[in-house]
């Protein structure tokens, strides 16, 4: 597969690299919220952040908390600020508003599978309606003086479906599109299909970024020489392995990747713990709050799953960090592709 490179008019060509794709920390709702890109700052940022997703309505502000992760950048790095909704009216006025920020740009989210928001018809729910899709971005590209770009799914029900979907996003001119690998109806299930987004690659005249299943610097380089994306969307393998942006890195630059034991994702969850932490939060609600992290981090970690089944059943924080001690702390390797490692 030849990779291709950022159109020249792209106004995210000045931070593409040179020699590897674009690293892009994704957009996931309560979870890399501000708190977390704080922490990942410390850890390795990536080249380019997604805020949460801004919920547009007709009587809708852009939300205090997630304005404050623009606000509160904790790097340098450009952040693009990424809009939910359906009504085109509020769509524009709020993508005029974010404007006045310290954005990159404005994302259209066109992939949320969470049902309450698909039966409003926001999010992949508007996957079902491409005349809706087709009004919006034919409405929103005047109204955004900065970049567009739009993370979709492959369709609401099929794969299938994204073929007319491309030539749908080819009709516009936006900046880039992100492609999870999966349909609505997917949801998170293993498999991704990396031909799909290889596809868009091949026929959309804008940089594609590649969504789904990016867990090291190894899955990292097969999916960007797979499909010749010219980046890669990282949320949960991002939560799972906090070193994966660096990582990346020192794999392209033929530099020695950093390996982390058990013991330094141990290091790590306590540190989460710490970041993610509300002064008023009860202790037992904080564990719980936790455990969203974990599900993210420990499948896989041990046979059968025992840290992660312990984990869940934990209630007060000593539960939680005895657990994490008794699994934990060891000087193993944590290789995040693999699936239960032996002990």
């Amino acid at each position: 597969m030849t990779l291709t490179s950022p159109s020249p008019h792209s106004p995210l060509k000045e931070y593409f690299p040179i020699n590897r794709p674009l690293l892009i920390l994704a957009p996931m709702q309560d979870i890399t919220d501000l708190p977390f890109w704080k922490l990942i700052h410390r850890y390795g940022d990536p080249d380019l952040y997604y805020t949460e997703y801004f919920r547009v309505h007709r009587d809708s502000k852009p939300e205090k908390y997630i304005l404050k992760s623009i606000l509160e950048n904790p790097s340098d790095k450009p952040v693009q600020a990424q809009m939910i909704g359906v009504d085109i009216p509020s769509l524009v006025r709020n993508a005029e508003k974010l404007q006045t920020y310290h954005v990159q740009g404005i994302d259209l989210n066109l992939g949320c599978p969470a049902p309450v928001v698909c039966s409003k018809n926001a999010g992949g729910g508007l996957l079902r309606s491409p005349e809706t899709v087709d009004n919006i971005l034919t409405a929103l590209r005047p109204a955004i003086h900065r970049t567009f770009t739009v993370k979709t799914r492959l369709g609401f029900e099929t794969p299938e479906e994204f073929e007319p979907l491309l030539e749908l996003f080819a009709r516009h001119p936006i900046d880039a599109l992100t492609v999870h690998g999966r349909t609505v109806r997917e949801l998170y299930r293993p498999h991704v299909h990396y031909d799909r987004i290889q596809r868009a690659v091949q026929q959309l005249p804008f940089p594609v970024f590649a969504n789904g299943n990016v867990r090291s610097p190894l899955s990292a380089r097969e999916i960007h020489q797979f499909t010749g994306c010219q980046g890669l969307m990282i949320g949960r393998g991002a939560v799972r392995n906090p070193w994966i942006f660096r990582q990346i890195r020192e794999d392209y630059e033929g530099a020695s990747v950093f390996q982390p034991s058990l013991r330094d994702l141990r290091h790590y969850i306590e540190e989460l713990f710490e970041a993610v932490r509300v002064p008023e939060m009860k202790p037992i609600t904080h564990v719980s709050k936790m455990k969203k992290y974990l599900n993210f981090i420990a499948p896989g970690i041990t046979i059968e799953d025992q840290f992660l089944n312990e984990i869940r059943r934990s209630l007060t924080v000593t539960d939680f960090f005895q657990i994490c001690d008794r699994h934990l702390n060891f000087d193993i390797p944590f290789e995040p592709e693999r699936i239960n490692p032996p002990f």
